[in-house]
């Protein structure tokens, strides 16, 4: 199968910057969402804690 997509994307001109964008967008979200995590306050984490015991 991966030499089926392979055949076909060797043809294709400026491939190559699609797994750098690709990686660009992952790191991006990444950041984004450590920095989310760190900036939260000490209340909503502990609201967030209980939920999966509340019924």
């Amino acid at each position: 199968m991966f030499k089926f997509i392979k055949q076909y994307a060797e043809k294709i001109d400026g491939i190559a910057i699609y797994p750098v964008v690709a990686q660009f967008i992952f790191i991006t979200f990444f950041i984004l969402m450590l920095i989310y995590v760190f900036r939260m306050k000490k209340a909503g984490i502990d609201e967030m804690k209980k939920l999966p015991l509340e019924q």
